[in-house]
């Protein structure tokens, strides 16, 4: 029996320092499937593109479709990446990888590839918006901090490609050192990581958390999860640390839509998913407080709806838009 045409496709992947994330999307942008697998990045670069490889005929098959009803592909990845080559990923330990080349080689498809952060703003701009804001940034809390930043209507990636990366903001060089990034720095201060080192120098200090319980005294495999269920056991240490965190939080938005004086900072990562009801009220009201008189007015500080899949989607939206109708 022959088989029945389908119309084309496009998968979005989003690349991680934990998880690789590959979605199938018809014409309109609508998800029709996903699968993820474990990214490993400790198993060195040729293994992650086996992964990617993997996660992408994973759920083209599992949709009944083949390779060739895949227009195109569009991948995230967290780092600088210029003209096809990831430039730097530190979660991923890369430098350099002609990343489209490969995965071109791979899939024997067109690929294109950029920030994953600048992906899941462009998802959330032109698929959750429908692309009416003219100016709206993005904030994604994780295991890091990035960003992306739409001005007038279109992805702004700067003179560098590297516009974006709001987890370099310094918000207090007074601060202790914390093992890793910059001191000081939103990415310290307020990603999974920041919230991890808090509670870990806490702990050293003789307070008490029922994480501990099952992670130990260094909290080793802790995810926002268990971040969020500690919250909700009305953790006290716990607790304390989110609302400093959330407060960290309001200060770099207040100083983004100083910068940028966007309609909507869109706020979304793992961090984000698990606390937005302990976070959400206290990084408004601290962003308020900390800008001109006048300067919030209209501005809307929201969540994601479209939570682990923007990634993905903003991949699709590449995908989509670097090929001709």
């Amino acid at each position: 029996m022959a088989r029945a045409r389908m119309k084309p496709v496009y998968v979005g992947v989003d690349v991680g320092g934990t998880k690789i994330l590959a979605g199938v999307f018809d014409t309109s942008l609508r998800l029709l499937g996903a699968l993820k697998v474990k990214t490993r990045s400790q198993e060195g670069a040729r293994a992650v593109l086996d992964r990617i490889e993997h996660a992408v005929r994973g759920v083209v098959t599992a949709q009944g479709l083949r390779m060739a009803d895949v227009r195109a592909v569009g991948m995230g990845l967290p780092g600088v990446v210029r003209e096809g080559k990831v430039m730097c990923a530190s979660n991923l330990g890369w430098a350099n990888l002609p990343i489209e080349e490969r995965m071109r080689d791979r899939l024997r498809r067109p690929v294109f590839a950029d920030n994953d952060c600048n992906l899941f703003t462009l998802g959330v701009h032109a698929v959750e918006f429908q692309g009416k804001p003219r100016h709206l940034l993005g904030v994604f809390l994780g295991t890091g901090i990035g960003g992306g930043i739409i001005i007038d209507g279109k992805l702004h990636v700067g003179f560098t490609q590297g516009a974006g990366e709001f987890g370099l903001l310094i918000l207090d060089r007074a601060r202790p050192k914390t093992g890793f990034g910059i001191r000081g720095s939103f990415e310290t201060l307020a990603s999974r990581q920041g919230i991890l080192w808090r509670l870990r120098r806490e702990i050293a200090r003789g307070a008490k958390t029922v994480l501990t319980a099952d992670s130990g005294r260094t909290l080793k495999g802790v995810r926002s999860r268990q971040l969020r269920q500690a919250w909700n056991r009305r953790d006290g240490l716990v607790r304390r640390v989110v609302r400093e965190t959330a407060g960290d939080v309001g200060l770099a938005v207040a100083s983004l839509i100083s910068a940028f004086g966007p309609q909507y900072v869109v706020l979304g990562g793992g961090v984000i998913e698990a606390l937005k009801g302990a976070m959400l009220p206290i990084i408004r009201r601290t962003a308020a407080a900390h800008v001109l008189p006048g300067t919030m007015k209209g501005v809307r500080i929201v969540t994601s709806r479209l939570g682990d899949s923007g990634g993905i989607t903003g991949a699709a939206v590449l995908a989509r838009s670097r090929l001709p109708a």
